[in-house]
């Protein structure tokens, strides 16, 4: 069995005492594959770095909607600057990018700005996005109908919305799930596992952040990627194997990875 865990911050300073140990542990536990995502500048570049230095680890690069400068002057020099990075073979889609209207009410506009110019990169490089959705469900899905994305992508860390799942999946969009979906007091979790299909899911952790059940509160990475394929198998019927499988082979399409 191989698990790939579609989408990680190994970069993280919660990593920062002992991260070659838990890069070994994760590489122990079955996971085969993983995506070190870019959320920042400086974030991608020290995704990039990690990635060019283990074959097992991938990286998107991309300016999240919490990490965009004040204005639009500083913010298009940030693009320019991802736009080389992202042109690294270890780089296979922009992101995390997209609108977080949880975190970040005031600017808006320039998070729109933002997210449309990262997809215009992301058709220049022939790259899929990688999409950070946060209380913004309805301005991100009028964004990517106005602004077809080529290669198309992944709705990370997907918020447990039938309606956005169901217009993502008409969009092209795959669907992956994290943490949240084990969690016991998580709404929706079943129905919208079940609205997916099989071809369109992927799995990750988004660690250090969102420890799945049963190490909810505790820091996470990416051997707790198992327990959100247990949970789908669970409610899908499958065998864990199945699971694993079908998702590797999805995050590998989408991200064009051998």
């Amino acid at each position: 069995m191989e698990l790939f865990d579609s989408h990680c911050h190994l970069d993280d300073e919660k990593f920062s005492e002992d991260r070659q140990a838990v890069i070994e542990n994760i590489f122990s536990s079955k996971v085969t594959k993983l995506i070190s995502a870019g959320y920042s500048l400086e974030s991608s570049k020290r995704a990039l770095e990690l990635a060019n230095n283990y074959s097992q680890i991938y990286t998107v690069s991309g300016i999240s909607p919490n990490d965009i400068p004040e204005n639009v002057e500083k913010l298009q020099a940030e693009i320019y600057e991802i736009e080389k990075i992202a042109k690294n073979q270890k780089v296979v889609g922009i992101g995390e990018i997209g609108l977080d209207y949880y975190w970040n009410k005031e600017n808006k506009e320039l998070q729109k700005y933002a997210f449309i110019k990262q997809i215009e990169l992301s058709n220049k490089l022939k790259l899929p996005i990688v999409i950070h959705t946060r209380e913004a469900v309805m301005d991100t899905i009028e964004i990517l109908k106005e602004n077809p994305v080529n290669k198309k992508g992944v709705f990370h860390c997907c918020p447990l919305n039938p309606e956005l799942v169901k217009e993502a999946l008409k969009l092209g969009f795959y669907i992956s799930f994290a943490g949240p979906v084990t969690f016991k007091n998580s709404k929706n979790a079943d129905e919208v596992i079940r609205l997916v299909p099989d071809e369109k899911m992927l799995i990750e952790t988004d660690s250090p952040y969102l420890s799945p059940e049963p190490n909810r509160g505790k820091r996470n990475d990416s051997s707790n990627v198992r327990y959100i394929a247990e949970k789908i198998a669970k409610v899908k019927g499958y065998t864990l194997e199945e699971v694993a499988k079908i998702t590797y082979d999805n995050a590998c399409r989408i991200f064009e990875i051998s």
